[in-house]
């Protein structure tokens, strides 16, 4: 008989462990479900691109830029001599302004050139007015060196929320995030570089590199990337001509 009350007493702990676990899990998600949101084809609200679904062997090769200026040209010269006439770049809104012949290079290029913001912060960590205000800065700084305003942004840091996304979204813009990521920006090595990007790469893939003067072996690894991507039968498209029609694949929203 006592070994059949512990057995029981036994399970019925194990049960209230559970049922306690459970209940905690639903009162996280209740207290957290203004800031939770799954976004699954794109179309129920405002998401962030990662990458599209499709069968081409399309992808898109993507800069940012926040500072310095001794990157950037390497890059375009690669660029230009390697014969790729389609990418995109994401441009912070100083260092366009100090920088605008490099900007009219990129433009005259005939090279996207989307928006990397204003301040250098996560734009997660701004309240409502002040990412819109971040948005708009960059903006307006970047349609008067260009002629026009971007439609794509790539929020510093690629840091948002589902504030942001709704804020971008308002504002007339599409948040561009990337599925294979070059690294470039610890500075591994060029054929670390190389390999980080060849090998994730695939059909519909936003590859993320940079042309700041932090990344100082970008250029060195660009020329293998071209060539060994080339070798596999992708083509160089830009952002928005990747998207445009496609499924785009989107990730859950923290």
């Amino acid at each position: 008989m006592n070994l059949f009350w512990i057995f029981n007493a036994r399970r019925l702990k194990h049960y209230l462990i559970m049922f306690t676990a459970a209940l905690f899990a639903v009162g996280i998600a209740w207290a957290e479900r203004d800031n939770l949101s799954i976004f699954t084809s794109g179309k129920s609200g405002p998401y962030a691109t990662y990458k599209v679904d499709t069968t081409e062997k399309k992808l898109a090769l993507t800069f940012d830029i926040s500072w310095g200026e001794e990157r950037t040209g390497p890059i375009l010269d690669i660029l230009e001599k390697k014969g790729v006439k389609k990418a995109t770049f994401f441009l912070s809104s100083p260092w366009s302004e100090t920088h605008p012949e490099i900007v009219k290079r990129i433009q005259k290029m005939g090279y996207e050139i989307g928006s990397h913001g204003h301040k250098h912060a996560n734009y997660s960590s701004l309240n409502d007015e002040e990412i819109q205000t971040q948005i708009a800065k960059a903006d307006t700084i970047l349609k008067e060196l260009t002629g026009t305003s971007p439609k794509l942004i790539r929020t510093p840091n690629g840091d948002f929320d589902k504030r942001v996304l709704k804020i971008a979204d308002k504002m007339g813009y599409s948040v561009i995030q990337w599925d294979t990521d070059s690294k470039d920006w610890m500075n591994p090595g060029a054929p670390q570089i190389v390999d980080n990007v060849v090998k994730k790469a695939h059909p519909g893939d936003i590859v993320l590199l940079h042309a700041s003067d932090t990344c100082k072996q970008t250029h060195l690894a660009l020329p293998l990337i071209i060539d060994q991507l080339r070798e596999k039968g992708y083509e160089f498209v830009s952002v928005s001509e990747l998207i445009a029609g496609a499924k785009t694949n989107t990730n859950l929203v923290q």
